[in-house]
């Protein structure tokens, strides 16, 4: 399982590309492991019980659309995009990012 101080360096590596940390997809082991750090790690990011372990990721696109990353947190990099349009109906960018975290559950690793 991730330790604390690889997800923050994932966490350091996204910031320093300009992403925002949006929201957290733990599971309950990690969430377990992890307990002491959660706080110092993802601030006041949106935390979610999930049996994915991943970070949802944002920034605006040069073409003023904004992009989503889903980043599976472990060793190995995995991560998912999506761009919406910035006028994007927010249910359903929700209803996208949602099946991404499917797929992504769908996925080995």
């Amino acid at each position: 399982m991730i330790k604390a101080g690889t997800i923050a360096e994932i966490l350091a590596l996204y910031k320093k590309h300009g992403w925002i940390l949006r929201r957290v997809l733990l599971s309950d082991g990690l969430r377990v492991t992890i307990t002491e750090e959660l706080q110092n790690l993802f601030g006041g990011a949106e935390i979610v019980s999930s049996q994915l372990n991943a970070c949802w990721f944002s920034r605006v696109a040069k073409n003023g659309n904004e992009a989503w990353e889903l980043r599976r947190l472990s060793e190995a990099p995995f991560a998912l995009v999506e761009v919406f349009e910035k006028d994007a109906d927010p249910e359903d960018r929700e209803e996208v990012l949602r099946e991404t975290e499917q797929r992504m559950h769908n996925t080995n690793g």
